[in-house]
């Protein structure tokens, strides 16, 4: 019987369509939020149920969010070369930030989802050794429970969304360390912000998961359904259209005001 390791290996650098499935239709539902937020909150038209405060958005949002930031740990297992993809994904998040600070400076990008991933990955690319002496189950229940506990860091709590466990010192968060998670919310803001701590153990999740079910499944690569082909040809490219979507997006709609047709 193989080892853990053994189909891990077998498996890194090979496409699942499934995987692929998943992640672009996280990325249809990122294009959709993203240009109703630039219809709404930058070209100014109202709408009667689109409220990036209310609760149905929020939890758009966060599904939006924790399916990439999921399936992105997921994904480091069946890479080939997972210290190259983390420094990439990490060189984009610093042109995002340029390209925000010089073109919208009222909505720089400081530390957002793909600061978090690139970051993430380099960080488990590191850690590797003592993550891989970890059982897969203790992993995803550790790294649960921790993303529960650390969900309201950034905010100066413990708990999760709604629950307050405990207070945490304001002295802790006087250094501004945004990308660790203990911004002082004084002076800082960035329209996109997810820290290290608590997402990066939402990663590990995904991490350890795909460490449990890839040494359990006996799925094989192959090709998707012809109808889910089109869902993984944009799964596929997460990276390129994520850099890309919000200038596509921002151009459609000024170009449909010069128009005349918003």
């Amino acid at each position: 019987m193989q080892t853990e390791q053994q189909l891990l290996r077998a498996a890194a650098g090979q496409r699942f369509w499934q995987i692929d499935a998943l992640r672009g239709l996280a990325l249809l539902n990122m294009l959709v939020y993203h240009a109703m937020y630039d219809w709404v909150y930058i070209f100014g038209h109202a709408s009667g149920w689109y409220d990036i405060w209310s609760t149905h958005c929020h939890v758009w949002q966060q599904y939006i969010c924790w399916s990439f930031i999921l399936l992105s740990g997921y994904s480091f297992t069946l890479s080939r070369r997972p210290l190259k993809n983390g420094l990439l994904t990490a060189a984009c998040a610093v042109v995002l930030t340029v390209a925000t600070a010089v073109a919208m400076p009222e909505e720089v990008i400081w530390f957002g989802v793909l600061h978090l991933l690139g970051c993430a990955a380099l960080l488990t690319c590191l850690l590797r050794p003592a993550l891989e002496k970890l059982p897969p189950l203790a992993g995803v229940t550790g790294s649960a429970v921790l993303f529960a506990l650390l969900n309201q860091l950034p905010q100066g709590w413990l708990g999760f969304e709604g629950t307050h466990l405990a207070a945490l010192p304001a002295a802790w968060y006087k250094p501004n360390l945004f990308w660790l998670g203990l911004p002082d919310l004084t002076v800082f803001s960035s329209s996109d912000y997810f820290p290290l701590l608590p997402w990066v153990f939402l990663y590990w999740v995904g991490y350890f998961f795909a460490r449990w079910f890839r040494a359990r499944c006996t799925a094989q690569p192959g090709l998707p359904p012809k109808a889910l082909r089109p869902l993984c040809a944009v799964g596929s490219r997460t990276l390129l259209i994520y850099m890309l979507h919000q200038p596509v997006i921002y151009g459609a709609l000024l170009g449909l005001r010069y128009l005349g047709f918003v």
